[in-house]
């Protein structure tokens, strides 16, 4: 069976990476699994200078999911360069940084710095805050994606995925503006926008009030997101929400996905992104599928 994807260029051994915020930089997860398993690790989301983060409370639980407000903390790419990616290097698997900003000019001035690095590419994180624009998220308009992701494609000649916010009307426009910006691939989708309330205390949980909700209960939406994605767009599609198992991960690749990322399930299980991997390949025998790309984009509609 032949389990290998090309990814924008990127070749996998296999389509399951994890996703950015919910892995590290790899050493969290070092004593569970073999990270040279995995098709590729996205880092945790990594910014020009060091981020501390929002204040805590940052993370709760909810039905079938988690919300958090981390803020994006993490000790900058001078130090990812130094210490991590070194780190990084020691593993047989594909390196994919998460880059982050508050401004156009915080991207680009990082993929300069990215693009000076041996890593295998770049996914844009566009949900970011853009204190230039009264704090909207710059990958909510067609406009916006398309303007940071061109800047950004101007300076890094490695493999560039956007990652899209789900938080839009129309997720297709937001896709099309990174594909005509010179994007090679999408990645979808981020959190939704959500609240948990204390109904004793009257308050928020979470200290930001609101929060990204991940896991399972935005599969859905997910699934659906990459299906639109995949068929309004010629470049390739990551999938990711609510991935927790080998039958989600074949579920999105079905609606258009070349490559899926599990981010909440390796929280509930740390082998997550492993079994997944297992599952896969069972499916495959059990469908004499012999290879893995076949079934990308096989969705037959009613």
């Amino acid at each position: 069976m032949n389990t290998n994807i090309n990814f924008a260029g990127i070749k996998m051994k296999n389509p399951v990476t994890v996703a950015s915020g919910t892995f590290g930089y790899g050493r969290e997860y070092e004593d569970f699994i073999d990270l040279n398993k995995l098709g590729a690790i996205i880092t945790k989301g990594t910014s020009l200078k060091p981020r501390s983060g929002n204040k805590a409370p940052r993370v709760c639980e909810t039905s079938s999911g988690m919300l958090n407000s981390i803020g994006l903390q993490n000790p900058g790419i001078e130090y990812f360069a130094k210490i991590d990616l070194p780190y990084l290097k020691r593993f047989d698997t594909k390196i994919i940084v998460n880059a982050c900003g508050s401004t156009v000019e915080e991207y680009v001035e990082l993929c300069k710095i990215l693009n000076t690095l041996d890593i295998d590419g770049v996914e844009l994180n566009l949900s970011c805050p853009n204190v230039k624009a009264g704090c909207l998220a710059f990958g909510t308009t067609y406009e916006g994606v398309k303007n940071v992701t061109s800047q950004v494609r101007k300076v890094l000649d490695k493999p560039l995925i956007v990652k899209l916010t789900p938080n839009v009307t129309d997720i297709t426009q937001t896709a099309k503006g990174a594909e005509d910006a010179g994007a090679d691939a999408i990645s979808a989708i981020n959190t939704l926008l959500g609240m948990k309330i204390d109904i004793n205390k009257r308050t928020p949980i979470l200290a930001n009030n609101t929060g990204g909700l991940s896991g399972p209960a935005i599969k859905p939406v997910a699934v659906r997101c990459v299906y639109q994605i995949a068929k309004t767009v010629k470049i390739p599609v990551m999938g990711l929400g609510g991935i927790m198992n080998g039958e989600d991960a074949i579920e999105f690749m079905i609606a258009g996905a070349t490559t899926v990322s599990i981010g909440a399930g390796n929280f509930v299980d740390p082998e997550c992104s492993i079994k997944t991997i297992q599952e896969i390949e069972k499916y495959m025998q059990k469908h004499q599928i012999e290879d893995i790309n076949s079934i990308i984009g096989s969705i037959k509609m009613n």
